[in-house]
């Protein structure tokens, strides 16, 4: 039987509790079943968390803050990110009450993400950090450059922002784009293949873009051998999250300047001051801002609207990744 996905009929007036971390005023439309209380990582809680039926973990507070909570929310029936990736809350959820539900952000961060992966990759290829060190010592240097045109592209991890990916990238004439995920399976734009086979098609991109959650068969991915089976002068993208890679893999193809990467997110992260990876030759960095955008705000807004709608209405909600046993 499918966990319900509204309060319990029994104690439901006991814990009808929502915690946000916007402010409720600023969401119009929130369903007037519930009460709300205004939660942003603060350390003191806005109110008994056993009280808590519905938790939207504050976004970008680290994993301490988010799950801080969690083991005083004794009637909690919904955990609600604003992330697409749980890594940061995943490891709470055997310790919930059974039938918990966690939800991800799935949608809020398609855009600005893609949008990011987009940037890094023409950034990397026309070598843009090269010109702003140039301006700054008021040099003029000219050259020829990598260009996205006619460039094979393979996306690893082909959700909803690998598909976002994929619309960005086609308006650049690349020569291909070749779909990766955990499952092979038809999507409408074409096949998408399996982990499996990434040994046979790294060697034909010139642009790999990691856009894959982190889980226990993804973390490592990015190994020496995968970065091995890369083409000379390839480049690595990662909009995704830092334990995909291998960090010193990494440091090693770059350091011999055979690959290039792009990176909005490291492991560690943050990146501590005097990592070797801050200076390795042909790596840009940007600090894990793919989501944080003005985009940001409107689309969390909504989807909160729209579980919690659900949620009063008791129908299914959305994005469920994970039920608590």
């Amino acid at each position: 039987m499918a966990p319900s996905t509204a309060p319990r009929e029994s104690g439901a007036a006991d814990a009808a509790d929502v915690w946000l971390p916007i402010p409720p005023a600023q969401i119009d439309g929130l369903p007037d079943t519930f009460t709300y209380r205004f939660w942003d990582g603060d350390e003191d809680f806005p109110a008994d968390p056993a009280r808590c039926a519905f938790y939207v973990v504050p976004y970008m507070k680290g994993q301490a803050v988010s799950v801080r909570p969690l083991p005083e929310m004794t009637r909690l029936r919904v955990v609600q990110t604003l992330t697409a990736g749980i890594d940061h809350v995943a490891g709470a959820v055997p310790d919930l009450p059974a039938g918990t539900l966690l939800c991800n952000a799935r949608g809020v961060h398609d855009a600005s993400t893609a949008e990011l992966a987009l940037a890094l990759t023409l950034a990397a290829l026309r070598q843009l950090p090269a010109f702003v060190r140039a301006q700054d010592a008021e040099e003029w240097s000219p050259g020829v450059h990598d260009a996205l045109a006619d460039k094979s592209v393979l996306i690893v991890g082909y959700g909803a922002i690998g598909s976002a990916v994929e619309d960005r990238l086609l308006p650049f004439e690349v020569a291909e784009v070749t779909r990766v995920a955990r499952t092979a399976r038809q999507a409408p734009r074409g096949p998408v293949h399996a982990l499996g086979e990434l040994p046979r098609l790294l060697p034909g991109a010139d642009v790999v873009v990691l856009c894959t959650p982190l889980t226990e068969e993804t973390r490592g991915l990015v190994d020496a051998g995968f970065l091995s089976r890369m083409k000379d002068g390839a480049l690595l993208v990662n909009v995704a999250r830092g334990g995909v890679v291998e960090t010193d893999s990494l440091l090693a193809e770059a350091s011999s300047g055979r690959l290039r990467a792009a990176l909005d997110v490291t492991d560690p992260e943050p990146l501590p001051a005097g990592h070797p990876l801050w200076h390795a030759p042909g790596v840009l960095i940007t600090p894990h801002v793919g989501g944080p955008t003005t985009a940001f705000l409107p689309r969390a807004k909504r989807l909160l609207r729209a579980q919690l709608d659900r949620w009063a209405r008791g129908e299914p909600l959305q994005h469920i990744v994970a039920v608590a046993e």
